[in-house]
């Protein structure tokens, strides 16, 4: 809880109940479970609405394949590589590509360094 021990959230107590006071104490209590109820509200609002939103479908996504600790790069390469389709057996060269006619002389830029 926030790094707070059990012994210094006891000192943090009583330094509370010394600097409020005993007669505030009481209504400062109430304020802060008040508080605490409605973050709750909010929360549970909050997590109904995306369930909501979300639907069913979250439910197919298998988790520990998104799990950073399950990285691991070489097998997402092999994979990879894998994955694509077989190339097909070579049995004579591909033919060259046509040539192409030249135009005209080739363009020259006077400003080029």
């Amino acid at each position: 809880m926030f790094g707070i021990n059990g012994a210094e959230f006891i000192v943090l107590l009583v330094v509370a109940v010394i600097v409020i006071g005993p007669e505030r104490l009481p209504r400062y209590a109430e304020q802060l479970g008040g508080f605490v109820r409605t973050a709750r509200g909010y929360l549970r609002d909050a997590k109904a609405r995306v369930d909501a939103e979300i639907g069913d479908e979250i439910g197919d996504v298998d988790w520990s394949k998104l799990d950073p600790r399950q990285y691991d790069p070489r097998r997402i390469v092999r994979e990879a590589l894998l994955d694509d389709d077989p190339v097909p057996s070579r049995t004579a060269p591909p033919p060259p590509p046509a040539p192409v006619a030249p135009t005209g002389p080739a363009p020259f830029d006077d400003e080029a360094t």
